[in-house]
C-alpha cells in the first residue's frame, strides 16, 4: 500500500506542476493531502484555478484587441490599394 501512495503522490505532484503550480504550492497541497486536510488542498487548487482563469480571460481580451487591429489594418490596406 505504501507503494501505491507513493505513486499517487508522484502523480499528484506531476499534475500540479503540469497545471502551473509553483513548487511551494505543490508542496503545500501535497502536504495537506498527506495530513488528511483535503478541504485545505481543495481550496488551494481552486484558488490556483481562479488565477489561471483570470489569465485566460486577460489573454482572450488581448487577442480580441489584436483581432480588431488586424481587421482595421487590412481594411486600410485594401482602401489604399484602390
Amino acid at each position: 500500500m505504501d507503494v501505491r501512495i507513493s505513486v499517487d503522490q508522484i502523480r499528484l505532484k506531476q499534475n500540479l506542476t503540469d497545471a502551473g503550480c509553483s513548487n511551494r504550492t505543490v508542496d503545500e497541497i501535497t502536504g495537506m493531502c498527506e495530513s488528511g486536510n483535503m478541504e485545505g488542498a481543495l481550496h488551494l487548487m481552486k484558488k490556483h484555478r481562479c488565477r489561471l482563469m483570470d489569465e485566460l480571460h486577460e489573454s482572450g481580451r488581448k487577442v480580441d484587441l489584436l483581432d480588431v487591429l488586424i481587421r482595421v489594418t487590412e481594411k486600410d490596406m485594401k482602401q489604399a490599394n484602390k
